[in-house]
Order: C-alpha cells, then structure tokens, then sequence
C-alpha cells in the first residue's frame, strides 16, 4: 500500500466459519490526505486469499479480491471494521482504561476486547495472538453493577481507586449498538449482553425493554432471546449473543457488519440520505440468500418501530450476520419505546416511504413492494400487528414486571394516533 501524511497500520485477523482460532486476513493503514482528512486503505493478504476456505470481510465493501480498497467515509475506517470496533460506551472504558480521552480510531480497534461484535480482530503482529478465554461469569453482575455506576459518576467527578475494578470488569465488554453501560458475561449457555439500568433512566430500562422484545417476537418479529436477572438488588437484561456459539474449544464468530455498514452510509448528521429501510431492504436481496424472507422480516421490524415509537431504530441497530459463507438479516435486538410530544407526528429514524420518516401505516405501506409485498398482505400485515401491539403491550410489560408506574410513563408509545392518520398514497 502507498500512504501519505503519518500513516498507521495494523492486521486485520478473523475467525472463519466453523473454526474458533483467528487467521490474519489482510493488513489496514490510517492516514491522511493532503488535506489532513483521514484515508483508511485496505489489502487481503495473498496467503489468506490462496486459502479455500476464505471468506469476504463484509458483502459490500470488501469483497475477495487481489486489490487496494481505500474509503474516506467514518474517519477512513471501513465500516465493517467500525462495526467490530467498540460502541459510545465501550470507547469510555477504553478512555478510561489508558488514562485519556478522544484517542485515534486505530487505537479504539487496537485496544478493544476480544468479545468484540462479529469475527474480527486486530492486532500489530501478523501472527493473531491466542483467543482469550476469559469472560466475566454472571456471578459478576453486581460488581459490574457497581463498576459501570461508578464509571458514569466519574465522568462528571474526580477519579476514584474505583479504576482498577473498570479495568478488570468491563474491559472486557463492548459491543456495537450504543452509549448504555454494557459488558459481556459468560454463563453454561455462552455468552450474553448485560445492559444495566442507569440511575438518570426514565423507567426500568432493562425490564421495558425485555418487554418490548417478548412483544416483538408475539408479533411475528424474529429477536434476540433474552432475560431478565438481578444481581445486587438491581435489575439487568441479558441478551444473548447471537454472533457466538459456544464449543468444547471456544466460540464459533459470525461475521456480523451493521445497516450503516450495508447501505455505504455515515453517521454524520449531514451525510444520513442513506438512512432507509427500503435502500435496505435492496441492499438485502442483494446479499441474503433468503431474500424475500429477510425483506419481509424487515418490514414487520419497521413496523413495529413505528407501533411503539421506536424512534432510535439507527442504522446501527439492524445487522446482517453471517455464520457459515452466507449472509441473512440478524435478530432484531434493541427495542426500545419513546414518549415523543408529538401526538399526531412521529419520525423513525430510518426513511420508511414516500413520506420520508414518518411513522405512519400510509407511509409504511407506501413502499411495501420493494419489500416483495404485495399491498394487501402488507395492509393485513400491519392491521394485525397494530391490533397485536394495542391489545398486548400492557400484558406483556406487567408480565415482565413493568411496574404499574412505568407502564403508565410508557403508554403513549403504543399506536400513538398519528398511526392511523389518512395521507400520502398507498403502494
């Protein structure tokens, strides 16, 4: 590879299919421009593209090939490595870990753990170092309860002798998907996603939205399993890693790549064009290999977004996983109500039809045959689970313990009026 102003490099190692031992891929570097903007390039190694087991990093960008990729979108990081790299939450322990804020986005990839989202890994030998076996056990959660609380008060206090525990405990865990206190325990099932309710929530974060993630699967949704456990006195939701599968010599990896990842996009505010299900649901029967059930899969998520108010349902939040060679649509994970003021408007974050963001059925039907849905069964689609969501969602939260109080604070999500207001033209 050629570079220019004060370039950076590293190995790029994954897990392939079947296997629990990293192999190196190809090698990354990070430079700059002559404009001083960031320019990542890439190259598969010859050794890796001469095996027969290989595999593309991602099904966009990245594909095998004998060549230099180079990209300039995420501060030169390709998204499938960003995707691998740690979430809002993981880059504040990592700060915290190495003593500063703000560093190089090679160093957030370098310093992340192994549990890393997906099947890669980084590193600065060519030869990958020795999968880390380690994980924090379930009998942790309240001392990663008590860690992660403290990490958050410390972001607006001095730093306590409370460092040592951040490092032990929650280094270990980061993950793609947002700024929430996260890590990864270990129990005889695999691996899981602890999510910790954080003391300026509005409601019982990890009890809602274990909720909402039993309503989605009633709803015909395909999701994340997961369940709800206290440790410490303190609720917190484990999701399961749906990426991992556990085996007598360690984890077989799913190479897993985002939505923003898919549909080339960025996370800048003004770079979000790309931003819509329905350039996703394209960019997914380009890739899936069960197209039409993944297209159709997606319209019921992006439905049920907007019958709960799902407003943060970002491109992050939606991926496609890859087990063995071929890739298909991921769990949905990341189901959470909001109370917006707006009673007759409400936007997803993701374009959904003709009416852009807009949370409505007219609007979701709009487009539904870039679903591969025709516009009846897209109508009775949407009719059942609308009347699915209004007749369960207080059932299922009380069931999952929502407190009476909380389920009050969250009522106005569900099928909130603007849903059914006539406009715009139907598919």
């Amino acid at each position: 590879m050629t570079s220019s102003r004060a370039a950076r490099e590293c190995f790029v190692y994954i897990t392939l299919p079947g296997t629990t031992e990293a192999v190196a891929a190809g090698r990354f570097e990070l430079s700059a421009d002559r404009r001083g903007d960031p320019v990542g390039r890439f190259v598969y190694g010859r050794s890796y593209l001469a095996r027969p087991d290989a595999v593309a990093i991602d099904p966009v960008e990245l594909v095998l090939a004998d060549r230099t990729y180079e990209t300039t979108r995420l501060k030169g990081i390709f998204g499938a490595m960003r995707d691998a790299g740690p979430d809002h939450w993981g880059r504040t322990v990592i700060e915290r870990h190495v003593g500063r804020p703000a560093l190089g986005e090679l160093d957030y990839l370098l310093e992340s753990p192994g549990d890393r989202a997906g099947a890669l890994g980084f590193g600065l030998g060519q030869q990958p170092p020795a999968p880390l076996r380690q994980f924090n056990r379930t009998i942790n959660l309240a001392d990663l309860q008590t860690a992660a609380d403290a990490l958050i008060k410390e972001g607006q206090a001095e730093p306590s002798p409370l460092n040592v525990q951040v490092e032990e405990l929650l280094l270990r865990g980061s993950s793609m998907g947002g700024a929430r206190p996260k890590t990864v325990v270990e129990d005889e099932d695999g691996l899981w996603l602890a999510k910790f309710n954080r003391p300026d929530d509005p409601w019982n974060m990890a009890r809602v939205e274990h909720a909402m993630l039993l309503l989605a699967r009633t709803c015909g949704l395909v999701v994340a399993e997961s369940k709800l456990t206290i440790a410490g006195g303190r609720d917190i939701l484990l999701v399961k890693r749906f990426d991992r599968q556990k085996m007598p010599d360690g984890y077989h990896r799913a190479r897993m790549v985002s939505a923003l990842t898919l549909l080339r996009a960025d996370e800048a505010v003004g770079a979000r064009e790309r931003w819509s299900y329905v350039l996703l649901a394209e960019e997914l029967r380009r890739v899936s290999t069960e197209a039409r059930r993944d297209a159709a899969e997606l319209f019921r998520r992006m439905c049920f977004n907007a019958l709960i108010s799902n407003i943060d349902d970002h491109p992050r939040n939606h991926a496609v996983i890859a087990p063995e060679r071929d890739w298909k649509l991921a769990p949905a994970y990341d189901l959470v109500p909001s109370t917006p003021v707006g009673i007759e408007h409400r936007d997803l974050a993701l374009e959904c039809g003709d009416q852009g963001r807009y949370a409505n059925a007219a609007n979701l039907l709009s487009q539904c045959r870039r679903f591969l849905l025709e516009p009846e069964a897209a109508r009775q689609l949407i009719e059942t689970m609308k009347e699915q969501v209004r007749a369960s969602w207080y059932g299922t939260a009380r069931g999952a313990g929502v407190t009476e109080r909380d389920c009050g604070l969250i009522a106005g999500a569900f099928v909130y009026p603007g849903f059914d207001l006539l406009g715009g033209e139907t598919a």
